[in-house]
């Protein structure tokens, strides 16, 4: 029962735990040897803290003894957290050997509070590149995480250290965070579900050096996983300065209701995507996806935003360069030569952007938020790939080539970066050489219950595999 305890989904867990059948102790110890088996291969954690993650798994212990004194439904359930998100006892890194190693590691950020508070068993922090600036995970600080589908492959990211664990039992939840894509991008090239909610919906702070490009969400191994997860962490907090009012949204009601009756747009290139740069391979998968929907009642129309000759790629990396060079601002010259180069020519570029093409991004960003909007109000869901590739080699920065500072590769995600909109991603299948592929499922703003919903529709047809690996304990 222990080595199965791992790789459970969250809510059957503590099922368990209610009945008495298992214990918060056991499912830690079950997580960590899995961290024990496979960590090694991955590289997906930058630190681990067993003896914490056991004493909060004894509390949690206690407490579901005492029949109903849990802190949450989602109480000791092991979880990571990536390692841009202050922890409060653990090493924030931001995958950076320019931070400072010694801290002060005091202070909790909001959705670290809020798992806090819900009494999950805190495993560790997971890798990152530095400061979260690329869609692959691998730092000076930390080296490179793999795929747990195929050794050698990445991730994703910048929240891939938290999918490869994810995927194969190192944790039941984990948390990481989204600027053009860093929650979808790994959790499709992982073949784990993801969710970047409505920005602001998961309060953020300290604020990114991205600002409203950034989100918090979940990653977990099935849907009802990360709606679980939402209704702990999607409550505001003052400290976030773009923070929602609390609508005390139950992310789990009417989660079951599927989708038959709505409206459901399908953009196989977004109005802007070139065709040729879509994998054969992921175009198939998600047509086949769009299939499953439309049998299960959905009315489905082919349809795409028009951006009115805006491309969304270079609003986006105009935002991202500029903020980099802004941020590589606090830092000396003598940190600035521990840093990532692909991070420095980012900031160059970002310098050397200029005044007018800065306020004509921000503006743009605007008018692509109106149209999506716009576009949005005719239809309850947007489905479209997640990524228009499957996980490539490890130390590659993108798969299209260049110097890798041009993150246009992964347009499907960034778009909604700019506009603020809920977005998951889910997996649809596997390539050729067995890696998976995502579909994304974008909703209106806040309409992130819905997407969750559409989401858990498809995966009672089509569940969530496991990586071979995680069978391999």
């Amino acid at each position: 029962m222990t080595a199965d305890l791992a790789m459970m989904p969250a809510h059957e867990l503590v099922k368990l735990f209610k009945a008495r059948k298992a214990s918060p102790v056991e499912a830690a110890k079950a997580a960590l040897a899995r961290i024990d088996a496979f960590n090694g291969q991955l590289n997906a954690f930058q630190h681990l803290d067993p003896d914490t993650a056991m004493r909060q798994a004894r509390a949690s212990e206690k407490r579901w003894k005492k029949g109903g004194k849990r802190f949450s439904d989602i109480d000791g359930v092991p979880i990571t957290i990536k390692d841009m998100v202050l922890t409060k006892g653990m090493p924030t890194r931001m995958g950076s050997l320019a931070t400072d190693p010694d801290g002060p590691f005091n202070v909790d950020a909001p959705v670290a509070q809020r798992l806090r508070e819900a009494g999950t068993v805190l495993l560790g922090k997971t890798t990152s590149p530095e400061y979260g600036w690329k869609g692959v995970t691998d730092s000076k600080l930390y080296g490179a995480t793999h795929n747990p589908w195929k050794i050698g492959r990445t991730p994703g990211g910048s929240s891939g250290g938290g999918t490869a664990a994810e995927a194969v039992g190192m944790g039941n939840l984990a948390i990481g965070t989204d600027g053009a894509g860093s929650v979808r991008i790994p959790c499709s090239f992982s073949g784990i579900f993801g969710l970047k909610p409505t920005q602001a919906r998961v309060p953020l702070w300290p604020v990114s050096a991205q600002g409203t490009l950034s989100h918090v969400g979940p990653m977990t191994r099935t849907v009802r996983d990360a709606a679980m997860m939402m209704n702990v962490i999607a409550r505001p907090d003052p400290r976030d300065p773009y923070g929602r009012p609390d609508d005390a949204e139950d992310y789990l009601k009417g989660f079951d209701k599927g989708v038959k009756g709505l409206r459901i747009a399908y953009s196989p290139h977004l109005g802007f995507v070139e065709r040729e740069k879509i994998d054969r391979d992921v175009a198939v998968a998600v047509e086949q996806a769009v299939k499953v929907f439309k049998t299960l009642g959905a009315r489905i129309v082919e349809d795409s935003p028009d951006f009115m000759g805006m491309d969304p790629r270079k609003v986006l990396n105009a935002h991202w360069q500029s903020n980099v060079a802004l941020l590589l601002n606090n830092f000396s010259p003598e940190k600035r030569e521990l840093m990532d180069p692909g991070l420095l020519k980012a900031a160059e570029y970002g310098v050397n952007l200029g005044q007018e093409a800065v306020v004509t991004a921000i503006h743009q960003r605007q008018a692509i938020s109106a149209i999506m909007n716009q576009f949005m109000a005719k239809y309850d869901l947007l489905l479209t790939p997640t990524m228009p590739m499957t996980a490539f080699a490890v130390n590659e920065n993108a798969a299209w080539g260049g110097d890798g500072v041009d993150i246009g590769w992964t347009p499907f995600t960034l778009t909604f970066n700019l506009t603020r909109q809920p977005a998951a991603t889910i997996p649809c299948g596997l390539d050729r050489e067995g890696m998976p592929i995502g579909l994304q499922i974008v909703g209106g703003h806040a309409r992130d219950a819905l997407v969750l919903r559409a989401a858990a529709a498809y995966e009672r047809v089509r569940p969530i595999p496991a990586p071979p690996m995680a069978h391999q304990i």
